[in-house]
């Protein structure tokens, strides 16, 4: 109803009544005349004018609401409390009519209450006012923050509002305004509802009602006037007080008093600098290089503007009675400083620019870049004087050149400058991303070995190893296990920290592409050189971590048994003690304790490795061992089934020998079991496991494919057999069992033929069903030492695989991988900060977010909508910690001498946090309505004297004229003023029932506002 023309809605006629037929005397007689049939015209019609108009529908519909609401009848409840509607629960109900074809929607607003709270007064007085009425003068809830612009205005705990349905549609002209009115005025008289109806006319920006309110004998109407320009006469309470008095128009002389409460607020913008504590990053010296204050590693933290846009002081007279103060155009009483009540409230900048937040949603945005590092930083960039040299890419083939790598040309001396100088041959050093000071100290950073210079591969292998161990278990470290990163300690975490700022400071994401071709050029480096990488577990790739991480560990797995094969040493990693071996409980029980048998055999054993590989041509010797190895099985293999397959001849000369195993001895021969020296397992990152498992999964259910995957599984059985044999000749399966699954051997005593008690055993059923893989493997087993076998971990293979995933990587796939450690680092980052301000809720919140963030960190490729929302938690609470250090310093909390004045000003700026409004205690004469005072105060004094340097000159002989001259001038004139009249008075005649009466008023810079509640008896008028 925008317009007139859109529905025209006319006010019907009055229904006709319809009386009954009185009985005519008959027309006199005619003529007879001939039979024929009546004609159809001459058949008697009933016509219905009782048919239901639209504006009746419209009342109807209206009704049917309200009585589904069960909003008919009496409305009972208990008196309010202080405070209820902003700490209570509001809620409301929706519903949608029409009048004709145009839409109103009807909202039904109330206050959660007890259900004791309805049906507490069974019957109540008879000439007790509807609770609507009540709560017009009803003073406990006056002004509050937050709630319905009615609530504020006219007191209530429960209304229905009808509105247009669309949001650009308005009820303009009078005549409809007046027949909703009447529509509504019609249906509560029909129901005996007592829950006040409000029309909204106008356009909806102006929040413009009209209403009414039935009990029973009394009405209340609500009406309302919004003006842009206020009338001089508006301005003041005097001027106030007359309209009301005109508007009740009580003939009672003299008038009841009026009951008033008065807010007065005032609005402080002009924060100065010094009251911003945040020290923005020097951006100059970032662009520069100079790095040496930047500390890698650590995530900013902090908005670059003040959080705090606004604060808004309201000064409150919450129970006056005309005549005990002064108000008009000539003097007031209203002295904000001897106001009786004071409450804050702060107005928070829009989304303020944080630096923690704007470094997550920068390092988020390369997650969507398409481009590959060869495009980023050109094509050209590793090829050397016109002539292709193939890209690390293609390490495998570069191995199997006879010409030199040349990845070997890489300064030993200088880890960190792996890459420049081919980079520089083909672009000049203004053009590379990355200058060298801020490359160089990442790198430093990074890999911190690389500052010792250090030209003995061994001391660079033990020294990383030593840094490697973990903290002290605690939370925050194993975070990294439910977010899928790394832990905090790690190059992986460390890398992604310096991609991070890389990302945001040196050159978006060319710097990143240039920081990671440098770091897959230093992991080639290392693995040529037998250097390992620092800041890795030692051990397999934690499948806790993110894959990045597992790729590197798995680098490092290589380069440990490549360094100890090319050395010559046996170390704990290439060879492992059966103690290491899953799911065998009695496999090397009792090897722990004899540590001097192994260290005798490190020096045969280690004659041997050198002979195993030699690490110039390490590839092809593996594929020589391969081929010997398996004319060896095969051989092997058509001995297997001989009678005696199952022995080997005493006579070979044990190899491979780590400590005996206990007491026990062989079966046969009676000699001593020894434990064998075995291969460690391969080790396995979760890719490698998930494509292993389709492998294997692809071979079908048949007896063939269980068959052939049995045999791929038995691999490390094989290898463990052979070591068995060859250290101990002439032993059989048995023996092997029963040091290998000691589960799988049954023995019982039994009693001879002498009567003796002996110990007889033998293999488990398992063990002894026909050609099983156990049987099968042992006999095709030979007798050869690990160092002989063919390797079950390829090192040289693993190796150049990872070095060709990693360089194959987009600054997008790397962005993806590294996201969870990013934010991972965010989390620690905020939970570091808010130690420091120790806020409630952000306790919670941070919670929410780990938990958010593990469950979709956990699995692979999450939703971009989820990890922006986990972004958006963290940007939120880097806000509010924000604000609290911005509210600390404008308050003086850390300033504050005395102890519990200063708890006073904590509790006071935490509170303005997490509510919306704060009292302030002891009003403008306490610890926070002090530092309130000098803020208004200093505010004056910047706006009166422009010029700082002579404002600071005056300070302390101006604080001495605002105690002499007084305190009205250290406000600025109110932005907002509202006041509440009330009182009861009989209307509309003298001796009418004594009824409440109420009108509010708020005036601004932009507009003034009178909302009036009347009340007039129907019964004595």
């Amino acid at each position: 109803m925008a317009a007139d023309s859109e529905v025209s809605v006319n006010p019907p006629p009055l229904p006709s009544l319809s009386l009954p037929s009185v009985p005519q005397p008959p027309p006199p007689r005619s003529p007879p005349a001939p039979l024929s049939p009546q004609p159809e015209s001459e058949v008697f019609e009933i016509t219905d004018f009782t048919t239901a108009s639209e504006w009746e529908r419209f009342i109807s519909k209206i009704e049917e609401v309200l009585n589904d609401w069960k909003l008919i009848g009496i409305s009972s409840g208990k008196p309010l409390e202080k405070g209820i509607y902003t700490t209570g629960t509001w809620e409301e109900k929706s519903d949608e009519i029409s009048f004709a074809d145009f839409k109103f929607s009807v909202t039904h607003h109330y206050l959660v209450q007890e259900p004791s709270d309805r049906d507490g007064k069974e019957e109540p007085a008879e000439d007790a006012l509807p609770l609507p009425m009540q709560d017009l003068l009803c003073m406990n809830n006056d002004f509050p923050p937050r709630a319905h612009c009615l609530v504020r205005w006219y007191g209530l705990r429960e209304f229905v509002v009808i509105a247009p349905a669309a949001n650009n549609d308005a009820v303009l002209s009078e005549s409809k305004c007046n027949l909703l009115l009447s529509s509504v005025s019609i249906a509560l008289g029909n129901t005996g509802c007592q829950v006040p109806l409000f029309v909204q006319i106008h356009q909806k920006w102006r929040r413009m009602y009209v209403g009414e309110c039935q009990g029973p004998g009394v009405r209340t109407d609500f009406e309302m006037v919004h003006l842009r320009k206020v009338p001089n006469q508006y301005t003041h309470l005097s001027g106030l007080l007359d309209i009301f008095k005109s508007k009740i128009g009580c003939p009672l002389m003299p008038l009841p008093p009026v009951s008033m409460a008065i807010r007065l607020t005032y609005v402080l913008q002009d924060w100065q600098q010094y009251f911003w504590p945040q020290q923005p990053p020097d951006i100059d010296a970032l662009v520069g290089g100079e790095v040496g204050g930047l500390e890698f590693g650590k995530l900013p933290f902090g908005a670059c503007e003040d959080p705090i846009s606004e604060l808004h002081l309201a000064t409150t007279w919450p129970h006056l009675t005309e005549g005990i103060i002064v108000d008009n155009d000539v003097y007031s009483d209203l002295d904000p400083i001897q106001a009786p009540q004071w409450s804050v409230r702060i107005r928070k900048a829009d989304n303020p620019q944080c630096l923690l937040g704007d470094f997550l949603n920068e390092f988020f945005k390369l997650c969507r870049r398409k481009e590959s590092t060869d495009e980023i930083l050109g094509r050209s960039a590793f090829e050397e004087d016109g002539k292709e040299v193939a890209d690390i890419t293609h390490a495998l083939s570069k191995l199997t050149e006879p010409a030199p790598v040349p990845i070997h040309k890489l300064s030993v001396t200088n880890m960190v400058h792996s890459a420049k100088k081919k980079i520089r041959k083909h672009r000049g050093v203004d053009e590379s991303p990355l200058n060298n000071e801020v490359l160089n100290t990442i790198l430093l950073f990074l890999f911190p070995d690389a500052a010792e210079k250090l030209a003995d591969g061994v001391e660079s292998g033990t020294s990383p190893s030593s840094g490697n161990n973990p903290p002290p278990e605690n939370e925050d470290y194993n975070l990294f296990s439910q977010f899928k990163s790394a832990p905090s300690d790690s190059l992986t975490y460390k890398l992604a920290l310096c991609l991070c700022m890389i990302n945001f400071y040196h050159g978006g994401v060319k710097g990143v592409a240039h920081l990671w071709q440098e770091f897959v050029l230093e992991m080639r480096y290392r693995w040529e050189n037998n250097y390992l990488i620092p800041g890795l577990a030692n051990g397999p790739p934690d499948l806790r971590c993110c894959l990045l991480h597992q790729k590197l560990q798995m680098l490092n797995c290589c380069i440990e048994r490549k360094k100890a094969r090319d050395e010559g040493k046996r170390g704990s990693v290439s060879d492992r003690s059966p103690g290491g071996s899953s799911g065998d409980a009695g496999k090397g029980a009792d090897h722990s304790g004899d540590n001097s048998k192994e260290t005798d055999k490190e020096k045969e054993v280690g004659k041997s490795w050198e002979s195993w590989s030699d690490s110039e041509e390490e590839f092809f010797e593996c594929l020589s061992d391969t081929e010997d190895l398996k004319g060896n099985g095969q051989e092997n293999g058509k001995k297997g089934g001989t009678k005696e397959g199952s022995k080997e001849p005493v006579n070979l000369k044990p190899e491979g020998r780590l400590h005996p195993h206990g007491k026990l001895t062989l079966l046969h021969p009676g000699e001593p079991l020894y434990i064998p020296i075995t291969q460690e397992p391969a080790p396995m990152t979760e890719d490698l496991l998930e494509e292993q498992s389709e492998v294997l999964a692809k071979l079908g259910t048949s007896a063939e494919g269980a068959h052939l995957r049995a045999r791929m599984q038995s691999a490390c059985l094989l290898s463990d057999m052979e070591s068995f044999k060859a250290a101990n000749p002439g032993c059989c399966l048995e023996d092997f069992v029963r040091w290998y699954s000691p589960r799988d051997y049954i023995e019982e005593e039994v009693v001879d033929e002498k009567g003796n008690v002996v110990i007889k055993g033998e293999l488990s059923a398992r063990m002894k069903i026909p050609s099983n893989m156990w049987v099968e493997a042992w006999e095709t087993a030979k007798p050869v030492p690990a160092r002989r076998q063919k390797r079950l971990f390829d090192d040289t293979r693993e190796a150049e695989k990872v070095l060709h995933y990693l360089a194959v990587q987009k600054p997008a796939d790397l962005a993806r991988h590294l996201l969870s450690c990013i934010i991972h680092a965010a989390v620690l980052k905020v939970k570091e900060e808010e130690v420091l301000e120790d806020i409630s809720s952000v306790k919670k919140i941070i919670k929410q977010i780990i938990s958010h963030s593990s469950k979709v960190l956990r699995f692979p490729n999450p939703e971009d909508k989820k990890l922006e929302e986990i972004i958006a938690q963290i940007m939120s609470v880097e806000a509010i910690i924000a604000r609290a250090r911005s509210l600390k310093a404008k308050f003086g909390v850390e300033k504050c001498e005395n102890e519990e004045e200063k708890e006073d000003l904590q509790r006071f700026v935490n509170c303005l946090l997490e509510q919306p409004e704060v009292s302030v205690l002891g009003a403008g004469r306490g610890p926070a309505g002090s530092v309130i005072h000098k803020l208004f105060v200093n505010a004056q004094r910047v706006s009166a004297m422009p010029p700082l340097d002579e404002e600071l000159r005056r300070s302390g002989s101006s604080d001495e004229r605002r105690l002499n001259t007084g305190t009205v001038s250290d406000f600025p004139p109110p932005t907002g003023r509202e006041v509440i009249l009330r009182t009861t008075v009989p209307r509309p005649a003298p001796y009418s029932k004594p009824l409440p009466q109420r009108m509010y008023s708020v005036l601004t810079k932009e507009d003034f506002r009178l909302a009036g509640a009347f009340s007039a008896d129907t019964t004595f008028f």
